[in-house]
């Protein structure tokens, strides 16, 4: 399996930054916060970063608003201070965060443009969730749009609006849709990448910033490799 790079303070892909939020470019590879693999988290390197660049003593308040899976890649948004984090997890509460994702599937869905309505039912000890189409006390809605953003010559970009944040929500409802995402064996696509990751990107994120009151809006461009620079035209 091809080595994975994982950010560092030193090439870590700052997208947006200010007193108040500091957002990156995740790759494929890191966890956003620690977990049993003892792996460094993103979030430490971001902190790491932070105390460098400003040259600060002590700690580094760093905030996760919202966390992105291990082998996806894109935009991952933190809070610099408690105000802005309080503000974020209220704006992410209240839906008030358009997120955008790119996806590539080799099995095309059944029409252009759709809208995807399941309820989504967790097993914690396969670290997996299962869509469903009926309604029950242990499952939860889940809600996305897609459409087709471009017909590569053997898969397709899917272009996704989340309405809901369900784990590992797009990965399991486009399964079962019949779409799983290239690479991802977890949801039933038949082979790996070579480096671990899948093909599915947080490509834009837009809200009103929780302090300063103004429009956001933070693009990411996907990671460097072969299927994605067939999108390249899409990038920015």
């Amino acid at each position: 399996m091809k080595a994975v790079s994982h950010s560092t303070p030193e090439n870590l892909q700052v997208l947006y930054q200010d007193n108040h939020l500091i957002a990156v470019n995740k790759r494929p590879g890191d966890i956003v916060q620690g977990d049993k693999t003892g792996d460094t988290p993103l979030s430490d390197v971001v902190k790491a970063y932070l105390k460098k660049k400003y040259n600060k003593p002590g700690e580094v308040f760093l905030g996760v608003i919202h966390r992105l899976d291990r082998p996806t890649s894109g935009i991952v948004v933190f809070a610099r201070t408690s105000k802005a984090l309080a503000r974020m997890n209220a704006l992410f509460k209240s839906k008030e965060v358009e997120k955008t994702y790119w996806a590539l599937v080799r099995n095309p869905p059944p029409a252009d443009s759709g809208t995807l309505i399941h309820w989504l039912e967790r097993n914690p000890g396969q670290n997996k969730s299962y869509a469903h189409d009926r309604e029950s006390s242990t499952r939860k809605k889940a809600i996305l749009s897609y459409r087709i953003s471009k017909a590569l010559q053997r898969y397709f970009l899917l272009e996704i609006k989340l309405e809901t944040g369900r784990h590992h929500q797009i990965r399991a409802q486009l399964t079962a849709l019949g779409c799983p995402i290239k690479g991802d064996l977890k949801y039933g696509y038949p082979r790996s990448n070579t480096d671990g990751s899948i093909h599915l990107h947080a490509r834009q994120v837009e809200f009103i910033h929780p302090v300063k009151l103004t429009p956001i809006k933070i693009t990411a461009s996907p990671p460097e490799e072969v299927l994605w620079a067939a999108c390249s035209d899409l990038k920015e």
